[in-house]
């Protein structure tokens, strides 16, 4: 599905010029095809299946077109955000501007391949948005429930934007706000990560208020862990599993909870040289090897990093308590648990452990919720 769209979009971007449409319409295509786990895809689907939905082969298709649109806002927002940050690296692999700045570093105009890749960033990251929302308009829905995943699409979208200028505003004027820091974390990532996917499939299948109020609450504090789980994965990831540098946030000195945290910790503490390697190295460009080393180390003496660990197994607990209390077709509950530990970067298989039992109120064994379609189904 998700294949067929991208074809179809790039198609029309070469009727209208070739240079256009390689440039720029088969890079985001290729970009939002290769790599990336489509979880944002995969909780829409599984709250679709916990609400008894999906069954219809035709409200099927709808959450495969809907998840499609998901992909290629993730796109929108990731090549935007390396746009933002200038990365290079994206999935083990150049960004969009880093790519075409290399198609034209020959370029006869000095830093004219530069140039022209912040632009075809933007340009490609504003193209993925318009196509993820002529992929969700071109669907016909039944009115009500058109007029719930539209709504839900919009905040999105608004939230997105919020997050993100959120972001850049801290690093713009060195908050050091836990509740800044939480604040962004949920409007940048955990609301369209997770939260705003389970609300789609929840409307999507006619969801009553009660389940999509325990789905969304789910989400939220899923989405706050898998938020938590990324800042440490910055701060103390393998490039190599990240397909990103490591240490990038801390060079760019943005505002997450772990460094926040680190800071409280060593002020309470009276811990002058952590408070010192901290003001002195986040947000340093020019960041050396040992200088990282030494933010490393100040976040794991001062316990930050600890503490973050222990926040994201309470937030994944409260995401499985709020699963547990709603009235979602048991197997594919279960299904939404191993979601939320794999976001939450613990192992999935555990998930089963904590689980609720594929079991109805009255002690049967539920039938399996059907089979994952390919788009749907991933890399994770």
């Amino acid at each position: 599905m998700l294949a067929d769209v991208l074809r179809e979009r790039t198609r029309s971007a070469h009727g209208l010029d070739g240079v256009f449409g390689s440039d720029v319409a088969e890079r985001v295509a290729r970009f939002t095809l290769d790599g990336g786990k489509r979880m944002r895809s995969q909780f829409l689907w599984w709250a679709l299946r916990a609400c008894r939905g999906g069954q219809d082969p035709e409200q099927a298709h709808r959450a495969l077109r809907i998840a499609a649109a998901l992909e290629l806002l993730q796109t929108c927002a990731l090549v935007h955000d390396d746009l933002l940050d200038a990365s290079r690296l994206r999935r083990g692999r150049p960004t969009l501007q880093a790519d075409i700045a290399t198609q034209y570093a020959a370029a006869r105009r000095p830093g004219a391949g530069e140039a022209l890749g912040v632009a075809a960033a933007l340009l490609g990251g504003d193209l993925a948005l318009a196509w993820a929302d002529d992929t969700l308009a071109d669907l016909e829905l039944p009115a009500r429930t058109g007029r719930r995943i539209r709504e839900t699409w919009a905040a999105m979208r608004t939230e997105m934007a919020a997050g993100q200028y959120l972001d850049l505003h801290a690093q713009a004027t060195g908050s050091a706000s836990v509740s800044d820091a939480i604040r962004i974390a949920r409007l940048k990532s955990a609301l369209y990560s997770v939260e705003r996917p389970l609300a789609l499939g929840a409307a999507l299948a006619g969801a009553d208020e009660t389940s999509t109020r325990a789905l969304r609450a789910a989400g939220r504090s899923a989405g706050i862990a898998f938020q938590l789980r990324d800042d440490l994965h910055g701060a103390f990831g393998d490039p190599g599993q990240t397909g990103k540098p490591s240490g990038d946030d801390i060079r760019q000195g943005k505002l997450t909870s772990l460094v926040v945290m680190a800071r409280a910790r060593a002020a309470a503490n009276g811990d002058a040289a952590s408070l010192a390697v901290l003001d002195d190295c986040v947000g340093s460009p020019g960041l050396s090897p040992e200088d990282l080393t030494a933010v490393r180390h100040a976040l794991v003496v001062t316990g930050a990093r600890t503490a973050v660990e222990t926040k994201i197994v309470r937030l994944v607990q409260h995401s499985t308590h709020h699963l547990d209390s709603a009235d979602l077709e048991p197997l594919a509950r279960r299904r939404l648990h191993a979601l939320v530990r794999t976001a939450a970067g613990a192992p999935a298989t555990a998930a089963a452990s904590s689980a609720s039992r594929a079991t109805d109120t009255a002690g049967r064994t539920s039938p399996p919720p059907g089979p994952v379609p390919e788009l749907i189904a991933g890399e994770g």
